[in-house]
C-alpha cells in the first residue's frame, strides 16, 4: 500500500505525523488493503510505503531528517511551495498566490507519480495544494484535526476529505458526525517509551529526585512572554525549594544564557534552548507551564502532568479552546498570557504548597489519556486506502 502524508508549517502539524507514519511502519497490513502489484522498496514487509510531503523550505525538513536518521523509513520526502492566505500583508497576497499555484503543480506531478491510495493531511499550508490535487485526481484524504477548533485551512478542506479524525468528542461542534472518527492524539514512540522512567529522566537532566521540578517551555519555537514571567519569578521558585527545567526556545537562548549568567547559573536552573528528548522532561517534570498548542491534548495526559496553560493570545481560538478541555475537567489551570506575571508564581506555590490537589490533577489527567491515537489514524488511513 502506498499511503503520502502531508504536514508542515510547526511541529504541532509534523510531530503527529511522524506519530502516524511510526504506526503504520509498524502495524502489518491486511491483504485487502495491499496495492495492487507494490513493489516495495522500503517500509513494512507488507509492503506499505510512506511518502511524506512538507512546504519548501519549511520547519519540517529537520524534523524529517531527525525521524529518518533515527530509523523511520520513509519511501521518499518531498516538498512543494505553499502559502498562508491569512494574516498576510496585502502587498504580500500575490506571492502567497502564486506559491500556493506553483505548490498545487508540483504536487499533481507528485501524485502522479507516486500514485498513493489515501492521503493524510495534519495541517499546515502545504495542506491546501496537495489536497487540491488529491481531489482533483480523486485521491481519497483523510484529515486529522489536532486541535478541538479546526483552523482556517482544515475547515477550507474539509469538504474535500472522506473523513476527519479527532482527538476529542469536544470536536463535535465544528465536524459533521458522519465525517467525524475520535481516534486521539497520535503519540511517537520515543513518548511513550519514556513513560514510568522517571528515575532516568532525572538522571538524565542532573535533577535533584527529592526535589519538585516545573517544566517550563513555549513549543517549537518558544514563547518569549512565557520565558520572561519565568526568568521574573526565578529567584523565588528556586528559594522555594522548586528545581525547573526550561526548554526556551531557539529564537529566545541568547537572552536566556545572559540572564542565567547575572543570576549566578543557579544549579537548580536547568536551560535548554531545545530538547530532542521531551518524553524524558516530560518523565522527570511534576507541574508544566506551557502554551495550549494541540500537543497538550495528548502530551499531558499521557504523562499524568498537572498544568498551567497560557493560551498564545494571537492564534486564533484553538489554544484557548485546548486550554479550556483540561482546565474543565481538573488537569489543568488556564492563565492569560498578559496576567501571567502576577499570578504565574502565585498560581505556581498553589500547587507546589498542595500535595493533594497535585494528586487529584494528576488523576485527572491521566484519566484523558489515548495511548493508541497513532496506531487509531493508521487504522483508519488503511482501511481508507483498501477503499473500505
Amino acid at each position: 500500500m502506498r499511503l503520502l502524508i502531508a504536514a508542515g508549517g510547526t511541529g504541532g502539524h509534523v510531530y503527529p505525523a511522524l506519530a502516524v507514519a511510526e504506526a503504520l511502519l509498524a502495524v502489518p497490513a491486511p491483504a485487502s488493503a495491499l496495492h495492487p502489484g507494490g513493489d516495495a522498496l522500503t517500509g513494512t514487509t507488507d509492503g506499505t510505503q510512506i511518502y511524506f510531503v512538507g512546504s519548501a523550505g519549511g520547519f519540517e525538513r529537520p524534523l524529517l531528517e531527525e525521524a529518518r536518521s533515527a530509523g523511520l523509513q520513509l519511501a521518499a520526502y518531498d516538498e512543494v511551495r505553499a502559502g498562508p492566505l491569512h494574516g498576510v500583508a496585502l502587498r504580500q497576497l500575490p506571492a502567497s498566490l502564486l506559491n500556493l499555484l506553483i505548490g498545487f503543480f508540483q504536487a499533481l506531478r507528485l501524485l502522479r507519480k507516486v500514485r498513493p491510495q489515501a492521503l493524510l493531511l495534519t495541517g499546515g499550508w502545504v495542506n491546501v495544494p496537495v489536497a487540491l490535487a488529491a481531489w482533483l485526481l480523486r485521491v481519497p484524504s483523510l484529515i486529522y484535526l489536532p486541535d478541538i477548533e479546526p483552523g482556517l485551512t482544515i475547515k477550507a478542506l474539509r469538504p474535500l476529505a472522506r473523513q476527519v479524525a479527532v482527538t476529542t468528542e469536544e470536536s463535535r461542534a465544528f465536524i459533521p458526525e458522519k465525517q467525524m472518527l475520535v481516534t486521539g492524539y497520535p503519540l511517537r514512540r520515543a513518548l511513550i517509551e519514556c513513560l514510568d522512567q522517571r528515575g532516568a529522566a532525572q538522571a538524565h537532566f542532573g535533577l535533584n529526585p527529592a526535589k519538585k521540578t516545573l517544566l517550563v517551555f513555549g513549543g517549537s519555537r518558544g514563547a518569549r512572554s512565557i520565558n520572561s514571567a519565568l526568568l521574573d519569578i526565578l529567584p523565588q521558585l528556586l528559594a522555594d525549594g522548586v528545581q525547573v527545567l526550561h526548554v526556551s526556545g531557539t529564537l529566545d537562548w541568547e537572552r536566556i544564557q545572559a540572564q542565567r549568567a547575572a543570576l549566578g547559573s543557579p544549579p537548580d536552573y536547568h536551560a535548554h534552548a531545545y530538547l530532542h528528548d521531551m518524553g524524558l522532561a516530560f518523565a522527570a517534570a511534576d507541574v508544566v507551564v506551557c502554551r495550549a498548542g494541540a500537543s497538550v491534548l495528548g502530551e499531558l495526559p499521557l504523562f499524568g502532568l498537572p498544568s498551567i496553560l497560557v493560551p498564545y493570545p494571537h492564534a486564533w481560538r484553538y489554544q484557548k479552546v485546548n486550554a479550556e478541555y483540561l482546565a474543565q475537567r481538573g488537569a489543568a489551570l488556564l492563565l492569560e498570557d498578559a496576567k501571567m506575571s502576577v499570578e504565574l508564581l502565585p498560581a505556581l506555590r498553589t500547587l507546589f504548597g498542595d500535595a493533594a490537589r497535585l494528586a487529584t490533577m494528576q488523576t485527572a489527567a491521566r484519566a484523558l489519556a489515548q495511548p493508541q491515537g497513532a496506531q487509531n489514524v493508521a487504522a483508519a488511513l488503511r482501511r481508507l486506502g483498501a477503499g473500505r
